[in-house]
């Protein structure tokens, strides 16, 4: 309960933290005629979007499995992350569009330094927000949460971006007088765009590679093996090793072979104490051990130690 209270709790953050800042540079936005900053309103609209998936994702994927769902409801917090890929792919491309309609029509910038300001504050906020949903998110393995801090840690670059274009803008404007910069505003927000383009795209790969079942790291898997290899004593052999991943839960199966004299009890202890030590290296891990009789001669295999 403490993991979904805290996982609940920063997507909460990240809810309210995204809200206000959409109202902020919608604002700004619309106050100085940047169209920069109004990509900047953009993406944060579809930060808070995605902040809600996040929301909803967590709220519901720790809930225990059930007669429909009897490998649990893990791969929400993929199908989240997948959803708020898109939508990063989504802003990237309204961000383009708008950029390129005012390099062919330029408008003149007023009041800079309301720009300069609220992205300066937007980066500060989204830093901060972003770091705490990384920690909770790498912690509690949630990649609803992940998703949601390379939406925020893309909004920090991007603010940055707008923030030098509008600095640019007005220190050329006050060196050069007469000299119009109007055109660096849409030239960042597509720099800011490219960004986003390049994390999404790392966020797909993220994302989708658990819901296509891909098997776990193989600094995983490399632990899966050691923990076998501790009891070696016990077992002939094992075979048909295969892992996947589902949110947070780690799913692990293979065979193990055993003496055809080793009781049905000193087998089932065997494989309580292989699955209790695979969990205490890696949490959260559902571990499935098929026992079957192995062909070696009678005794191998067949003094199970229960230590």
């Amino acid at each position: 309960m403490d993991v979904e209270r805290r996982k609940k709790s920063i997507a909460t953050l990240s809810v309210i933290s995204n809200s206000l800042l959409v109202v902020g540079k919608l604002f700004v936005g619309l106050l100085i005629g940047s169209v920069s900053v109004l990509s900047e309103a953009i993406h944060s609209g579809v930060d808070l979007i995605a902040a809600l998936i996040a929301y909803f994702a967590v709220s519901h994927s720790g809930k225990p499995s059930d007669d429909k769902h009897p490998f649990g409801h893990g791969k929400l917090e993929n199908l989240s992350g997948a959803i708020e890929a898109l939508l990063i792919f989504v802003a990237a491309i309204m961000i383009i569009w708008e950029a390129v309609e005012r390099l062919i029509h330029p408008q003149p910038l007023d009041q800079v330094g309301w720009g300069i300001g609220v992205m300066l504050i937007s980066s500060l906020v989204n830093l901060y927000v972003s770091r705490k949903l990384f920690k909770v998110g790498t912690e509690t393995h949630s990649m609803a949460l992940i998703a949601d801090a390379w939406h925020l840690k893309t909004d920090v670059w991007t603010a940055a971006g707008v923030m030098v274009g509008l600095a640019l803008i007005w220190a050329g404007e006050e060196v050069f007088t007469g000299v119009h910069f109007h055109w660096v505003d849409p030239v960042a927000a597509i720099v800011v765009a490219l960004m986003i383009f390049h994390a999404a795209y790392k966020l797909t790969v993220e994302s989708v590679k658990d819901l296509m079942d891909v098997r776990l790291t193989d600094d995983e898997v490399n632990t899966v093996r050691e923990v076998i290899e501790e009891h070696r004593r016990e077992w002939c052999e094992y075979h048909d090793l295969r892992t996947r991943k589902s949110g947070a839960i780690r799913f692990v199966e293979f065979h193990l072979l055993v003496s055809p004299d080793l009781s049905v009890k000193c087998s089932h202890d065997l494989t309580d104490l292989i699955s209790e030590r695979i969990v205490a290296r890696l949490p959260d891990a559902d571990i499935t051990i098929h026992v079957e009789p192995c062909e070696r001669p009678s005794g191998h295999g067949a003094h199970f130690d229960h230590a």
